[in-house]
């Protein structure tokens, strides 16, 4: 285990990349164009969701008189539910997200924490409120909550992982960021517990583009991130297929919790273009929690 004067000098290091990440993780939410996000459900709203037959102790205002008009009932004009939501964000503290290869420019946690962020902005852009899993700060609506966020990832211990978050409460959306390298098991049982509680969750696998390929040939040491574990292999190549597929089916092991709970789950390289899995997140989400919101 890291010293803490060793883990209060990376907190450090990344705090003082605080503002580029955030600076970067605003310049990808702005080139993702946001609208409100539907909610299929009856209520304040301005979309138009349905009409329905007028009944008892409902206000005459909401009477659509055209509609009435064209038939033998009369009809009340409903509009789509547009309150604001919770998203719960969440960029692992694991040592291993600090790992990078040369085919990236970024550790899977910088990576992890722009995403996440960006993601944040869309929500908050959207009128719904944001907070990071597991910290002490409530959800809340302000720009100003990224950078709490955004701090409070710096300092948080690689041992939070998997820390059982207290206030989740029913509706409320979840995005998971990390490499998903853990014991299946754990994940799930972590995963789990908070789909139980009605919550609708995301799991997006950061990896780096090495770790799926394994390239390096000829003689190589591999040595554990912050721990005792090493291996030499002769030759890197000779190896590679077998790592693959065990990596391979690391994942699928994941994506088959996610799809248990009935949650989806994404994978973005450090490779991969951030405008392009920021979009496909946005749109999952959104539709995520309609579905959820018109199933309670």
């Amino acid at each position: 285990m890291a010293s803490p004067i060793a883990l209060a000098a990376q907190a450090s290091a990344l705090q003082s990349a605080l503002p580029p990440l955030l600076v970067e993780a605003q310049r990808i939410a702005a080139t993702v164009i946001i609208g409100i996000h539907g909610r299929k459900r009856a209520g304040p709203g301005e979309t138009f969701w349905q009409y329905r037959p007028y009944s008892f102790g409902d206000s005459t205002q909401r009477i659509d008189w055209h509609k009435s008009a064209r038939a033998e009932r009369v009809f009340i004009r409903e509009n789509e539910w547009e309150a604001a939501n919770t998203l719960w964000l969440w960029a692992s503290p694991s040592a291993r997200m600090n790992f990078k290869s040369k085919l990236s420019n970024s550790t899977k946690r910088e990576r992890a924490m722009v995403l996440a962020l960006a993601l944040g902005e869309l929500a908050l852009r959207a009128h719904e409120r944001v907070s990071a899993l597991g910290s002490p700060f409530n959800p809340a609506h302000a720009r100003s909550s990224l950078v709490r966020m955004a701090d409070w990832w710096a300092q948080e211990k690689p041992e939070d992982v998997f820390k059982t978050p207290q206030r989740l409460s029913r509706f409320s959306t979840v995005a998971l960021f990390s490499d998903f390298l853990d014991p299946p098991e754990k994940i799930e049982k972590w995963a789990g517990e908070m789909a139980a509680r009605g919550v609708a969750g995301h799991l997006i696998q950061v990896c780096d583009p090495a770790e799926e390929t394994l390239p390096w040939n000829g003689r190589v040491e591999f040595l554990e991130i912050k721990g005792p574990l090493r291996f030499i292999a002769g030759k890197a190549e000779s190896i590679r297929e077998a790592y693959q597929a065990k990596y391979l089916a690391q994942r699928e092991a994941v994506r088959d919790i996610a799809k248990r709970l009935g949650w989806t789950f994404s994978i973005h390289r450090t490779d991969d273009s951030l405008v392009k899995t920021l979009l496909t997140l946005h749109m999952l989400i959104g539709g995520a929690k309609s579905r959820v919101l018109k199933g309670g």
